[in-house]
């Protein structure tokens, strides 16, 4: 099997574009990856953090260890050397929890409009849905197709993504009926040849992320504070572990791929204090 092949079970394109750049670029400070030691790749590690930011840094760990698992996959070597690679680079950066959105707000976002375009109107309601209710990211979104779909018990699988793991998810009631309609009417209507996509354009190919960005900035103009995709689902996991939800739940539900990830959306007593100091009584 080719690393691209590889690489695009369960990846999305632009990701797998990315992670082909890093791979092809360690692959020319080393030439022989499979006999390289942990020591090898934090050496690595160390050369990464002389020239990029730390998120950066993250990105092409994750690409790096992918690429080792390739080298399992293909019997080219018998040990994931980068499995145990664990950076806390970025963590000093942590969700500004004073900026989310409250459930009032995010009920808001639900709302129906007039739209611009009536023939996208459901397919623009089950994108903001899919924000509020399960806090996907815009990638996931645009890969989900209609086989990730299962309305009669009321559920919906989220395909795995180079931050995110695959999970599935709890349908709310108005959802079920709203997606039925949008694939019997809207998205008959849209599809202009066969595809397996369950969101389309206007011009019936799948929606992409640019897309569903767009439409969220649409909603700028009813808000005060900065709206993005991001955000939306940055305060659906707050409100979550604020209810008092389980944690390990709540990261299911996120897709994150470590606790500490979803953690930092948890505010102790001190930190709610300095959250609503900062919210009502800002410093000038």
């Amino acid at each position: 099997m080719e690393l691209k092949e590889y690489l695009e079970t369960g990846l999305s394109q632009e990701t797998v574009k990315n992670y082909l750049y890093e791979i092809e670029k360690f692959n020319r400070h080393y030439r022989n990856p499979e006999q390289l030691s942990y020591q090898n790749l934090m050496e690595y590690v160390e050369l990464l953090r002389k020239n990029y930011n730390p998120q950066s840094v993250k990105r092409t760990i994750y690409a790096i260890k992918k690429y080792y698992d390739y080298l399992v996959e293909t019997g080219k070597t018998e040990i994931n050397t980068a499995s145990n690679i664990k950076l806390k680079d970025g963590k000093e950066n942590p969700v500004q929890l004073q900026e989310l959105l409250t459930e009032k707000e995010l009920q808001k976002l639900l709302e129906p409009r007039k739209e611009r375009y009536p023939m996208l109107r459901k397919r623009n309601q089950i994108i903001m849905s899919l924000l509020v209710n399960q806090a996907l990211l815009v990638g996931e979104i645009e890969r989900l197709k209609i086989e990730n779909l299962d309305l009669k018990n009321a559920k919906i699988k989220v395909q795995k993504t180079g931050i995110t793991n695959e999970r599935v998810l709890e349908l709310k009631a108005e959802q079920i009926l709203l997606f039925y309609q949008y694939l019997q009417e809207e998205r008959t209507a849209l599809e202009r040849q066969e595809s397996s996509f369950f969101l389309l354009n206007k011009l019936g190919s799948g929606i992409t992320k640019d897309d569903i960005n767009y439409l969220v900035s649409t909603y700028q103009k009813d808000f005060t504070k900065k709206l993005t995709s991001v955000k939306i689902r940055q305060s659906v996991i707050k409100l979550k572990l604020d209810d008092g939800e389980n944690l390990r739940k709540v990261q299911y539900f996120a897709g994150h791929k470590h606790a500490d990830t979803t953690e930092k959306y948890r505010e102790t007593g001190i930190n709610a204090l300095q959250t609503a100091i900062n919210q009502f009584h800002p410093i000038k």
